[in-house]
C-alpha cells in the first residue's frame, strides 16, 4: 500500500473517530465518522467522491478479504451459541448444584469468581448468569451485593479478552491481522494474540485481585464501608430463584441442568482438537483460515448439542430454541459492522500515514521508545473512559499502536497488550460501560454505588499496571506481570493494613 504524507491532516481521522464516540457514545457511528473523514482528505473535499470511496474502496474491499469475510462468519456462529447458552437457564442450575457446599464467605466469593471465569464465552452473560444465582447466596451470608458487582465486572471483560476462541479474541485477532498487512509483515495474528497474554495485565491483575481479597479480607476505601453496611443489612429474599415457565406448561428452564453448561464447551474444544490435531495443533502454527473453521464448526456442534440437551430435558420447546439461536446470530450484526468500520479506518490511517508521523514526531522530540507502552497504555485508558467502549477503542488504538511498535522495534505483543490493557483499564472505570451496567444490574446494586467501590480497586490495578508497561518497555520481558502481581499484593497488605486501623 502506498503511503503519503498528509502531515497534521493524517490526525484527522483517529481524532474525529475519538471525539465522536466521547461525545455520541456510539462506536459505529464514531467509527464512520473518522473513515468519512479520511475518504473527505483523499477525495479532495468533495463529498459525493468521498461517499463512493468509502464504499467502493474500502466497506467492499473488506468485506470481501478472504480473512475477514472469515471472521464474520466465525462471529455470527458464536453469537447463536452464547445466546442458547444464556437462555438455556444451564448456567444457573450449574451454580445452583454448588449451593450446598457454599456457607462462608470465602466460599462465596471464590465461587462466584469461579463462576465468572466458567461463563468465559460471554463477557455479557456473565453479569446476567452468575449475578442473580449468587445475589441471594451473598445476602445471606451478609457480604455486598457491590462485592458481588465487583467480581462480576472482573470476571467477564477480563477473562474474556484473554481466551483466543471466543468473540473477543476474535475481533482483536481481526484488528492485528489488518495491521500486519498493512505493514507487510508475515506474522501471525494468532502468534501475537498469544504472546501478548502475559502482557494483558490489567485484565490479570482484576482476576488475581478476587482471591487475593477474598482470602486476606483486605478490603479498603467505599468497599471496605460497603462490606460494613452489608453485615447490618436485611435482605427479604426467597431461597430459590423463580423460574419462568413457557408457552408450553411442560417446558421450563427449572429443568435444565449443569450438563447444558459442560457438555457443549466441551464438544467446541473436542471438535476444535480434533480437527486441528493433525495439523499439529496446538504445538505447532496452524493455518489462520483452517483455525477459524475448526472453530466455527465447534460452535457450530456445540450448539448443536445444547439444542439436543434443551429437548430432552425439555427446556423450551424446538421452536423457541431455533428462534433463540437465530436471534443470537443476528444480534451479533453491530460486531459485524464495527469490524468492517474498524478494518476500513485502519486501513485509511495507513494509507494517509497516520503513524509515521506520528512516530516522526516523537523520534524529532528524542522521545525513548522504551516510554512507548506506557503511552499506548495512557492514551488507551483516556479512550476508552471517556467512551465507555473497550472494542471502539481497540479500533482506534491498534492502528497506531502496531506501527509504532514496528517503528521503535518494540514486540507486537507489548503494544497489543497495552491496547488491552488501557481499554480494559478505562472501560472498567467508566460508568457508560455497558459492563459496569450490566454488572450493577445482575448484582441489584445501584449503579453509582457500584462505580464508586469498584473504582480504588480498578485504580490500584491501573498504576500498577502502568509501571509495569514502564518495566516492559525497557527490558522487553513478559515477567513485568509477575512484579506486577507482587506489587499488587504488597499494595494491598499495606492499604488494608491503614484501613483496618482507621476502622478501629
Amino acid at each position: 500500500m502506498e503511503v503519503a504524507n498528509y502531515g497534521f491532516l493524517s490526525l484527522l481521522p483517529p481524532l474525529v473517530a475519538v471525539v465522536m464516540a466521547i461525545k455520541s457514545k456510539n462506536v459505529i457511528l464514531s467509527l464512520f465518522c473518522g473513515g468519512f473523514v479520511g475518504t473527505m482528505i483523499f477525495a479532495g473535499g468533495n463529498p459525493f467522491l468521498a461517499t463512493k470511496s468509502i464504499i467502493g474502496d474500502y466497506f467492499f474491499v473488506q468485506l470481501t478479504d478472504s480473512y475477514n469475510a472469515g471472521v464474520i462468519v466465525l462471529v455470527i456462529f458464536i453469537g447463536g451459541f452464547i445466546k442458547l447458552m444464556e437462555k438455556s437457564g444451564g448456567a444457573q442450575a450449574f451454580s445452583k448444584s454448588v449451593y450446598r457446599y457454599v456457607n462462608t464467605k470465602l466460599k462465596a466469593q471464590l465461587c462466584a469468581w469461579l463462576g465468572g471465569i466458567l461463563i468465559f464465552f460471554s463477557d455479557l452473560g456473565t453479569p446476567l448468569l452468575v449475578g442473580p444465582v449468587f445475589r441471594p447466596l451473598f445476602d445471606k451470608l451478609k457480604i455486598s451485593r457491590e462485592k458481588l458487582a465487583w467480581i462480576l465486572d472482573s470476571t467477564s471483560s477480563p477473562v474474556a479478552i484473554l481466551i483466543p476462541f471466543i468473540g473477543w479474541g476474535v475481533y482483536i485477532m481481526g484488528l492485528i491481522q489488518a495491521e500486519f498487512e498493512n505493514l507487510n509483515v508475515a506474522v501471525s495474528d494468532y502468534s501475537t494474540f498469544v504472546a501478548a497474554i502475559p502482557f494483558q495485565i490489567y485484565a490479570i491483575l482484576a482476576i488475581v485481585m478476587i482471591p487475593l481479597v477474598a482470602f486476606t479480607k483486605k478490603d479498603f476505601s467505599q468497599m471496605k464501608r460497603a462490606e460494613e453496611a452489608a453485615a447490618t443489612r436485611e435482605y427479604a429474599f426467597e431461597d430459590d430463584v423463580k423460574e419462568q415457565p413457557g408457552k408450553d406448561a411442560a417446558y421450563t428452564t427449572s429443568h435444565a441442568k449443569p450438563s447444558m453448561v459442560i457438555a457443549p464447551i466441551l464438544v467446541v474444544f473436542a471438535t476444535l482438537f480434533i480437527t486441528l490435531a493433525p495439523l499439529g495443533f496446538p504445538f505447532q502454527k496452524v493455518d489462520g483460515n483452517a483455525f477459524r473453521v475448526a472453530l466455527t464448526m465447534g460452535y457450530f456442534y456445540g450448539a448443536l448439542t445444547l439444542m439436543a440437551l434443551i429437548a430432552v430435558y425439555k427446556v423450551k420447546t424446538f421452536r423457541d430454541t431455533f428462534r433463540i439461536y437465530v436471534d443470537g446470530m443476528k444480534g451479533m450484526t453491530d460486531v459485524a459492522v464495527t469490524l468492517v468500520l474498524a478494518w476500513s479506518l485502519g486501513s485509511m490511517i495507513s494509507a494517509l500515514g497516520t503513524a509515521d508521523f506520528i512516530v516522526n514526531g516523537l523520534k524529532s522530540m528524542n522521545f525513548s521508545g522504551a516510554l512507548v507502552p506506557a503511552a499506548i497504555f495512557i492514551f488507551g485508558t483516556f479512550v476508552s473512559f471517556s467512551t465507555g467502549s473497550s472494542w471502539g477503542t481497540f479500533a482506534i488504538m491498534m492502528p497506531l499502536a502496531i506501527p509504532m511498535a514496528h517503528a521503535f522495534e518494540i514486540p507486537y505483543a507489548i503494544a497489543v497488550g497495552a491496547v488491552l490493557s488501557g481499554g480494559l483499564f478505562g472501560d472498567h472505570c467508566s460508568p457508560i460501560s455497558d459492563t459496569t451496567i450490566l454488572s450493577s444490574t445482575g448484582a441489584e446494586c445501584g449503579l453509582v454505588e457500584h462505580v464508586k467501590t469498584q473504582l480504588p480497586y480498578a485504580c490500584v490495578n491501573g498504576v500498577i499496571a502502568f509501571l509495569a508497561f514502564l518495566f516492559a518497555g525497557f527490558t522487553r520481558s513478559p515477567f513485568a506481570v509477575v512484579l506486577a502481581v507482587l506489587l499488587l499484593l504488597a499494595v494491598m497488605m499495606v492499604w488494608g493494613r491503614k484501613s483496618g486501623k482507621a476502622s478501629l
